[in-house]
């Protein structure tokens, strides 16, 4: 099977499991979002050092553990992922599975943004155009909402920070997750421990159902990033990055069609901005992207471009 072929099965399938989460969230109630999260960091963590082993990258892991600095970017990006999974654990089952869609259709322009603020990147007239009209969307909501959209920024700029970091540490996918779930696993089960003592622990004694679920949270987690990170190997940076609205489309669908979330028509407004903003996004970094293999095919350096 070709490369890239091969690269979209795998990109559809990390973005299909993305997107079918909040059904997969659900049925972990009643158990909280903070005991979900420990179990998906723990189990992640037995699921993804079985991977290690199998790939023999353990010898990565040293590597990474004698860089104090590389230590230290992993950390940071441990308590943004944990950040990230229980802001949206919680949207999900506290029933805002919309507003958890839309952090993911705003991340590329947050992303965008820490470019320029972080990295001092310039951008193009049309990628200040998306941002702008971006932020007016951010606008519309909050006085829609009655107040900011929290969860949504939230999950947003945590997973653009998240990024950032992943980029400057450069790790292959399985070593950079079981890095960050060991640099996180002694607080999740000291809470796991603390739920126990206070009898609010859930796994074990609701259902086998229930405790395989939980217990499945760590194959949820580490299958889709595999698939993620085949997918980056054989795919170009623009079809990655249209890729990536499968699965909060498929988020937003679930939370209006399955979980009748309601959705007045300021809210709509606001929607058709976010993905206003994509759209123009999106068709620059499609053109910027056809110019630059151009300009490669000429002999001449490719325009510095930021990435989707």
């Amino acid at each position: 099977m070709p490369d890239t072929r091969r690269g979209l099965i795998y990109a559809a399938a990390a973005y299909g499991i993305w997107g079918l989460f909040p059904l997969y969230w659900k049925l972990l109630l009643p158990s909280s979002a903070g005991e979900i999260l420990a179990h998906r960091l723990l189990w992640s963590l037995v699921v993804v050092a079985i991977v290690v082993a199998a790939l023999r990258h353990f010898r990565l892991v040293g590597r990474l553990l004698a860089d104090w600095r590389r230590t230290a970017a992993v950390t940071g990006a441990a308590v943004l992922i944990s950040v990230n999974w229980i802001t949206y654990i919680y949207g999900v089952n506290s029933g805002h599975v919309v507003e958890t869609s839309l952090g993911y259709f705003i991340n590329p322009l947050v992303s965008v943004l820490m470019g320029v603020l972080l990295l001092r990147e310039q951008l193009r007239s049309w990628q200040w155009a998306a941002v702008g009209i971006g932020g007016l969307a951010v606008a519309v909501l909050t006085i829609e909402y009655g107040r900011l959209p929290w969860i949504a920024l939230t999950l947003g700029f945590t997973f653009a920070c998240y990024g950032l970091i992943k980029k400057k540490v450069a790790l292959p996918a399985d070593v950079s997750l079981f890095a960050e779930t060991v640099a996180v696993a002694l607080p999740a089960v000291g809470f796991l421990v603390w739920l126990y003592s206070t009898g609010d622990a859930t796994f074990g004694t609701i259902s086998v159902t229930h405790t395989l679920l939980l217990a499945g949270a760590g194959i949820a987690t580490a299958v889709p990033l595999l698939f993620f990170a085949g997918a980056a190997n054989r795919l170009p940076l623009t079809v990655i990055g249209m890729a990536q609205y499968i699965a909060p489309i498929m988020q937003f669908t679930i939370g209006v069609a399955i979980y009748h979330e309601v959705m007045p028509t300021a809210r709509w407004i606001g929607f058709g901005l976010v993905w206003c903003a994509l759209a123009v996004f999106t068709a620059d970094a499609v053109r910027q992207n056809r110019r630059n293999r151009i300009i490669l095919a000429a002999g001449r350096p490719a325009t510095a471009d930021v990435p989707a």
